[in-house]
């Protein structure tokens, strides 16, 4: 569930953004909790601290959009802000409150689910997940970041992490971390190697390097993975 908050004095506005998330969530699996405020000085006095997305214009009574993203700002660093307005002009100024984008009205579908879908992105890279591994000393729980590669041979899974620890599981398969570590920047190499991508050090079209270990990309995995990695790298 995806805390959002609408900020906008028109009910027509509101109207068609609502309209637009409800289709977002059916087209992309994802809930929002929405919350409506009137002009950015509701929003300010009223602000929920698990805020997650802002949609926000800028002309409003009270408290314009972009006066409120500034406070906002202040208390918030990780909230993505996504102004909504037919003030063009404004686009310089939302550098300083560090808005994600600008969706000029009258709001299409196409670009308003595009700004969101890099919301979304962003706010899923920041979220740790976690992993809860069954092994022989009992279930231990560990951070997505925290693991290199995971490596699968015959029934066993053993997954590498930092400092070079590694734990072994005969409980887990491939697939199943496979679809735990989907959106979290993992992608497979070969079929039996899932890799972090942020904890590659080098690569080529044959092999990728983390840590001083030499892995392999497979010939039928070399596209997909090469197209997840360049993704990654640029962000």
């Amino acid at each position: 569930m995806i805390s959002l908050a609408i900020v906008e004095d028109d009910d027509r506005c509101v109207d068609i953004l609502t309209k637009y998330l409800h289709r977002y969530e059916e087209e992309n699996e994802v809930r929002f909790r929405i919350q409506r405020y009137r002009d950015g000085y509701e929003i300010v006095e009223k602000y929920p601290s698990d805020t997650e997305i802002i949609l926000m214009d800028i002309e409003m009574g009270l408290m314009d959009g972009m006066e409120a993203a500034g406070q906002i700002r202040q208390t918030d660093e990780s909230v993505e802000i996504i102004f909504v307005t037919n003030m063009a002009q404004y686009a310089i100024q939302g550098y300083r409150v560090r808005a994600l984008d600008y969706i000029l009205k009258p709001v299409e579908y196409l670009p308003f689910s595009e700004s969101l879908h890099r919301a979304l992105r962003r706010i899923s890279a920041r979220r740790e997940k976690y992993l809860l591994i069954p092994s022989r000393s009992g279930t231990v729980k560990i951070p997505a970041s925290v693991i290199l590669w995971v490596e699968s041979s015959g029934h066993r899974l053993t997954f590498h992490e930092k400092g070079g620890k590694s734990l072994e599981t005969t409980v887990y398969s491939m697939k199943e971390v496979e679809n735990e570590l989907k959106n979290r920047g993992f992608a497979k190499s070969n079929s039996g190697c899932l890799i972090n991508l942020a904890a590659v050090d080098g690569f080529n079209d044959r092999e990728v390097t983390i840590d001083g270990h030499r892995l392999p990309i497979s010939r039928g995995q070399k596209a997909s993975f090469m197209a997840e990695l360049i993704r990654y790298i640029n962000g």
